[in-house]
């Protein structure tokens, strides 16, 4: 048969913006595992010393596959969500100002790994009208350089795309700071006015999550993603 021609354009495209998307992939997933086995580190040590001052505060970690783990403390729980996508920015996004990117546009290709915070209990239960909040996202680049995008707690952490590479020292702290931010908020009863009707669908759930409770546990079965 004979050798068709390739299209040079298309050749091009595949040979960069293409093969860094890719690379930025597996590095999103090196960084990922790297992350995901800080959480356990920190899950464990902090499980074992909050043992010693009251056994029915626990700590723990699982993982869901390749791309999804989560950390339980006290009421709340942490999921980290690794996209298998590569991105761009926006044009007005301040990264693109950085000449890290400027001289090389391909430096601002990258993964995402999201972190949402749930209650614990919207988890173990299946709770599925509870919502999670989106409370910091992780970029990384093909050359694992990041920074983290998040709520106030985040603002100065991490924002140097150019010097910033993601190892396990910052992927702790990173956690740990998402620990204390999902630690900080305390749950509020609702006014009683506003709490004195309910619906036939909502009495039905909590007679499910009651069944559930004395039935043992379900374990957590949902797919964390909100804030796309």
């Amino acid at each position: 048969m004979d050798k068709i021609d390739c299209n040079q354009d298309i050749l091009q495209i595949l040979a960069t913006k293409s093969s860094t998307k890719q690379l930025v992939y597996r590095e999103t997933i090196q960084a990922f595992q790297e992350l995901k086995a800080v959480c356990k580190s920190v899950a464990e040590n902090l499980n074992n010393q909050i043992c010693d001052i009251d056994n029915h505060v626990v700590v723990d970690f699982n993982e869901r596959g390749e791309t999804e783990a989560i950390i339980r403390f006290s009421g709340d729980a942490l999921v980290f969500h690794m996209h298998t996508n590569a991105y761009g920015v926006e044009d007005k996004h301040e990264v693109r100002k950085l000449s890290y990117v400027r001289d090389n546009p391909l430096n601002a290709y990258f993964g995402l790994i999201h972190v949402y915070n749930f209650l614990n209990d919207s988890l173990k239960y299946n709770r599925m009208n509870d919502v999670g909040q989106l409370i910091a996202r992780i970029y990384v680049n093909r050359e694992r350089h990041f920074f983290v995008e998040g709520k106030r707690q985040f603002s100065f952490l991490y924002n140097n795309l150019a010097h910033d590479f993601l190892n396990s020292e910052n992927a702790k702290q990173i956690i740990e700071t998402a620990m204390l931010y999902a630690l900080d908020f305390d749950l509020k009863v609702p006014s009683f006015q506003n709490s004195k009707e309910i619906s036939v669908f909502q009495m039905l759930n909590i007679a499910q999550e009651i069944r559930v409770r004395k039935d043992g546990e379900l374990g957590f079965k949902t797919k964390a993603q909100l804030g796309e």
